[in-house]
């Protein structure tokens, strides 16, 4: 993948910059390795399943993975150089490139397949059946974004439904009560929903693929740098290990991630159906702009939601804000 503070919006990059400082002064990087930020997500936390099983070894990859309990102080701390790379959405990526920062992104996660949803009652069977209706979700973020686009594709717009802004949880807890219509939420939520009988997906994720890339993000000074953009391209080849080791060894990787987020793997478990972790082949065609569904193609339509709620400021050169060179350079044989 919510909003600021949370591992799964289009954030507000303005965060505090000077807590970002005071926390992070000692992680300038180093030579001898790349320092990549990660956030609680689960194509994120996967990074640990690449660390622990020995992947990143294996690859002659040296990666310090720096954990962020607070999303958006990770994408401030990329911005202003304090990582190499950072795990982060294509949506928050577009602040920074849109104010010229000189990032790229170099590697495609998962996109969200299923845990963001738009939940309703028995009495909704269409979206149709929305309009003039009370809807609870955090305002401006991937919930707000998916609820745009299930919208959109039936005639709609933000504008005729009422929206509450709560957040998920609590517009989980206002939706099961029945003091709102629907609520736009992301798992847990969507999976506690389904189990309490109140509600169901109408629209989710999975219906809009390519639309929520999480991504790998790097500083240009990083991949300019012959020994980290190295240690970079070493870490793709062993993130396309991590997707191996997760499909076919579910159970090992629930226990890995789990332990990560302090979660038990069977709570863990309701992520990974809705995260559609990418492989080699699915990076190609995501960093292929003839392909409708990659990162060049959907970005105008990222891009229109964040204008139109002043989220982002000016163009983005959406071409320029990719490398894909270090995907190549690691599939080489």
């Amino acid at each position: 993948m919510r909003f600021a503070f949370s591992p799964r919006v289009l954030r507000n990059l303005l965060s505090s910059l000077l807590s970002v400082t005071l926390t992070l002064g000692a992680l300038a990087p180093a030579a001898a390795e790349v320092k990549v930020g990660v956030s609680d997500w689960p194509g994120w936390v996967a990074w640990y399943v690449a660390e622990q099983k020995g992947f990143f070894a294996a690859h002659g990859a040296k990666v310090k993975l720096v954990w962020f309990a607070n999303y958006s102080d990770s994408i401030s701390a990329l911005s202003t150089g304090q990582l190499d790379a950072n795990s982060q959405t294509w949506s928050d990526t577009m602040t920074p490139l849109a104010k010229k920062v000189k990032v790229k992104a170099i590697l495609v996660n998962d996109n969200s397949a299923g845990n963001d949803a738009l939940m309703v009652g028995p009495k909704t069977r269409s979206i149709a059946d929305l309009k003039g209706k009370s809807i609870a979700l955090e305002q401006f973020s991937i919930s707000h974004f998916v609820l745009a686009n299930a919208l959109s594709r039936n005639g709609l717009s933000v504008g005729d439904v009422k929206i509450v802004n709560l957040s998920a949880g609590d517009a989980a807890a206002a939706f099961m009560s029945g003091r709102v219509d629907a609520a736009v939420v992301w798992n847990p939520w969507v999976s506690r929903i389904e189990s309490s009988g109140k509600g169901r997906a109408l629209f989710t994720s999975r219906d809009m693929p390519g639309l929520v890339p999480d991504l790998l993000v790097a500083q240009d000074k990083a991949l300019a740098d012959k020994a980290r953009r190295a240690e970079l391209v070493g870490m793709i080849k062993a993130w396309f290990d991590t997707e191996d080791f997760i499909r076919n060894h579910p159970a090992e990787a629930l226990q890995i991630m789990s332990k990560v987020v302090s979660m038990k793997p069977a709570e863990y478990q309701v992520f990974l159906p809705g995260t559609r972790f990418f492989n080699p082949a699915d990076n190609l065609a995501a960093m292929d702009p003839a392909n409708p569904k990659s990162l060049v193609a959907v970005g105008p339509t990222i891009h229109q939601f964040l204008s139109a709620n002043k989220l982002v400021e000016g163009a983005v050169d959406f071409g320029g804000g990719i490398d894909k060179s270090l995907l190549l350079d690691a599939l080489k044989k």
